[in-house]
């Protein structure tokens, strides 16, 4: 309307503080006849509804693709396989061209030959590359390759496909293959890719791009499903400390100096710190081979794994990877002995104490990996070995072997070394995960909380097992109980089996 200069009728009712002439937000709806007053919303709904009633249509859902920019003029990314004739007509290259390779190139830099003329892609310097003979039907002749290439998505919207069959030179995927993976369960199959895991963007980014793919392959009949993935976990990001001077501007974080006392300084000028997602912009970046150097791969990934919940944001902090560098340390030195290098286990049973938590934390563990709660997994793996060093005395080799089992995911170096030292065959990653004995995972005994008039005033060790009489009895005998029992009848005692014990006094 204003393009054109036509009048605006106004359909929703702008704020007071609005002086524009299109409103484009939400408000109660104006000069719309029976929906005057509804929200926006509302008033979608209600005119769908009254459209629905009146057999003008149906209401439906539309999704809106983001525009992607698909052609990229860099050397990296899968080449279009599409060339051009004197004509200058895009033709597909046949199936037997198939895939077209990248050449080999050192200089992967555009290069503009004028002010006036577009960079020509690094592609275009490759001129027997560039230029291929091909028959296409109209006889053998020299066709143009696009020099463009695609953004690698290309690759990574199907690549699960691929990857359930990575040889096959006939097809993309067997189609037998792709039914066993990727068929819904009722229909025989495995049902897609069990875990997505990408960062919030990925929502309106490889992630919708991929079903769209997924959907397109469905309807072409080359799927045998409409969904490819199962579940989707949002991993937060690792935040880093990012530092600003009086003017606003970055400055690098590792030039940085001061506390939080004392304040922060870059050149011995101030700074303002802040926390942000680690990058180039805020020149807070930790490096990985830094890390690797001073504490070894292992203990980056059980950092990075303890720092909190997946689906979380983390702020960085480099002064706390000590702390898992020294787990790493006295597991070690649970199954090798430091002096001599030798493995430390002695091969005798478990103790009733000792194996009731191994067991527990078997149990807690698989918990936490399905759910992916690796931090809590770490921190039950913690309370195992910290039980091993209180006891002073050699690991059985029963609680070393599944100690490193369930490290093995989260650690898988440190896991294959104490793995070989504990003289297994074979690689760490081949063997099962630790099952627990359920046994072994029931109390012998439960302390129950003695609740008098609603206040707890002692708690009181029974049996598991013990009845109602038993447990209230021994309530009973509490001295604390006695005492703020003061001669009083017990006008009823309520019980909750192994959680409290309620006694009501007149």
């Amino acid at each position: 309307a204003e393009e054109f200069g036509l009048p605006i009728i106004r359909t929703v009712e702008p704020p007071d503080d609005f002086d524009g002439d299109a409103f484009l937000g939400d408000g109660p709806a104006v000069n719309s006849g029976f929906l005057d007053g509804l929200g926006v919303d509302a008033a979608k709904s209600a005119i769908i509804e009254w459209l629905e009633r009146n057999g003008c249509g149906e209401g439906t859902v539309t999704y809106k693709l983001r525009d992607w920019l698909f052609s990229r003029q860099r050397y990296w990314g899968e080449p279009f396989p599409i060339v051009y004739g004197d004509d200058d007509l895009p033709r597909a290259v046949p199936d037997d061209e198939l895939p077209v390779l990248l050449p080999d190139l050192m200089d992967w830099a555009p290069r503009v030959l004028d002010e006036d003329s577009d960079p020509e892609p690094p592609l275009g310097r490759v001129v027997e590359w560039r230029e291929v003979e091909l028959d296409l039907g109209e006889g053998p002749r020299t066709y143009r390759r696009e020099l463009n290439t695609m953004p690698q998505w290309a690759g990574s919207c199907w690549y699960y496909l691929r990857y359930l069959d990575p040889t096959n030179e006939a097809a993309m995927v067997d189609p037998e293959v792709e039914r066993y993976w990727m068929a819904d369960p009722d229909e025989g199959g495995v049902g897609g890719v069990d875990l997505y895991v990408g960062g919030v963007e990925h929502a309106v980014l490889h992630l919708l791009y991929a079903r769209f793919w997924h959907k397109v392959l469905y309807d072409l009949g080359h799927v045998s499903g409409p969904e490819p993935f199962k579940r989707l976990v949002n991993q937060g990001y690792i935040q880093a400390a990012a530092y600003q001077d009086e003017r606003g501007i970055y400055v690098p974080a590792e030039d940085v100096e001061g506390d939080e006392r004392r304040g922060f300084s870059h050149d011995g000028r101030p700074v303002t710190r802040a926390f942000g997602k680690m990058g180039k912009s805020l020149k807070n970046s930790v490096t990985p081979d830094d890390m690797y150097a001073a504490y070894g791969a292992d203990t980056l990934r059980l950092y990075e794994m303890s720092m909190g919940p997946i689906d979380q944001d983390r702020p960085w902090r480099t002064r706390d990877v000590v702390g898992s560098h020294r787990l790493l340390q006295r597991v070690w030195r649970n199954v090798v002995d430091e002096e001599t290098g030798e493995v430390a286990v002695v091969d005798e049973p478990l103790d009733d104490e000792l194996a009731r938590v191994l067991h527990r934390t078997i149990d807690g563990v698989r918990a936490d990996m399905d759910a992916l709660r690796f931090n809590t997994a770490i921190a039950k793996l913690t309370e195992l070995n910290n039980e091993l060093t209180r006891r002073e005395a050699a690991t059985p080799r029963e609680a070393a072997d599944a100690l490193v089992r369930m490290l093995a995911p989260l650690v898988p170096h440190v896991a294959e070394e104490l793995w070989a030292r504990l003289g297994r065959d074979g690689s760490v990653a081949w063997v099962p995960f630790p099952e627990a004995d359920p046994a072994f995972l029931v109390d012998d005994t439960v302390e129950v909380p003695v609740q008098v008039n609603g206040k707890v005033r002692a708690k009181v060790v029974v049996a598991a097992d013990a009845d109602e009489a038993t447990v209230t009895a021994a309530a009973l005998a509490e001295p604390n109980v006695q005492a703020h029992l003061d001669g009083k009848e017990v006008r009823k005692a309520i019980y909750v089996p192994g959680r409290m014990v309620n006694l009501v006094v007149g």
